[in-house]
């Protein structure tokens, strides 16, 4: 990596500006064993095209990471100042795309001769379908423009409003989860992240696929321990299962205190506590039952539990077992 090299401007051959230097970004996602996926690095308004006159268009500031052939490696570069860039006046008959690169000319590897980092226009051809120009390595396509037909100065220039494509991709340090537009390209490795509108993808080796993320279940907790009962009552069993937020638990009391009568109904009756960890957030209502009459118990925040309703005129006897089954999010 040539990190003492300043790339200056693309102001001409021996001619330097201070506005597009080489910038250390990391080690980023790899394209290959000895490649680099190129793009821009996340964060703020990276490289932004503002409509500058009829025919200019000013490219903002941005770092990106550069990829040339596979001898030359990747360049970080930084834009440090706008650029604004003149386009040609459109072909008579048919339109054209030109695209908006960052290009890094390298005299060990390319013919230019130079050592700089440059905004420019890439031109297109112009045709009834016109497409967008073929790139040369260490090229990262930023915008695509359409020059209308008959396009210049004197006649109102392009409208900016329509004419730009968003061509900018990004690239983050490896391991980082990169912002997509879509899910057509390939990932690098096995296990990589990728952001799609606001949906996160891993990419599987296995599948050759990006996956819909899915993360790791919660480990399911059980308990059968910790539980309180009040006078009057003697515990069975205990058991409480909490997968996740959600909580299940089922009491077995057995009523050792006088026979509890529900005539018409059944007053409040505090019968346990749960354990500290194992309580709901708030008042929640539980059912009971002993096989003969059945009601509704409360599960208050604190993890006391009451009867409070049975079926009318129906006792819980002495030596009855009730069972009661709550269930809450925590």
């Amino acid at each position: 990596m040539r990190a003492a090299w300043l790339l200056p401007g693309g102001t001409g051959p021996g001619q330097t500006r201070e506005d597009t230097r080489l910038a250390p970004v990391g080690t980023m996602t790899p394209d290959g064993e000895l490649t680099t996926r190129q793009g821009v690095i996340p964060g703020g308004s990276k490289f932004a095209a503002t409509g500058a006159g009829a025919m200019s268009l000013q490219i903002g500031v941005g770092r990106a990471a550069v990829q040339g052939t596979l001898a030359q490696g990747a360049y970080p570069v930084a834009v440090d100042a706008p650029e604004t860039l003149t386009f040609g006046d459109g072909s008579a008959q048919f339109d054209r795309i030109d695209t908006v690169v960052l290009r890094v000319y390298d005299g060990l590897f390319d013919v230019s001769g130079q050592t700089l980092a440059a905004v420019e226009v890439v031109p297109g051809a112009a045709a009834e379908s016109p497409v967008a120009p073929t790139l040369e390595p260490a090229c990262l396509p930023l915008w695509d423009v359409r020059v209308p037909a008959g396009a210049s100065a004197g006649v109102g220039g392009i409208d900016w409003g329509a004419a730009l494509t968003d061509r900018r991709h990004y690239t983050v340090a490896v391991g980082g989860i990169v912002p997509r537009g879509s899910l057509a390209d390939p990932g690098a490795y096995d296990g990589q992240y990728a952001d799609v509108d606001g949906v996160l993808y891993r990419w599987s080796a296995a599948s050759t696929a990006w996956v819909l993320y899915r993360p790791p279940a919660a480990p399911v907790e059980v308990v059968t321990t910790g539980l309180t009962v009040t006078s009057g009552w003697a515990l069975s069993s205990f058991s409480a299962r909490r997968d996740g937020k959600s909580v299940s638990a089922t009491v077995y009391v057995t009523r050792t205190g006088p026979a509890l009568s529900a005539d018409p109904n059944l007053d409040d009756t505090h019968v346990c506590t749960l354990p500290a960890d194992w309580r709901p957030p708030g008042d929640t209502a539980a059912i009971a039952g002993d096989g003969y009459g059945f009601g509704e118990a409360r599960v208050e925040a604190d993890g006391q539990i009451y009867l409070r309703a049975w079926s009318p005129n129906v006792s819980i006897g002495t030596n009855a077992n009730v069972r009661i089954t709550a269930g809450f999010v925590q």
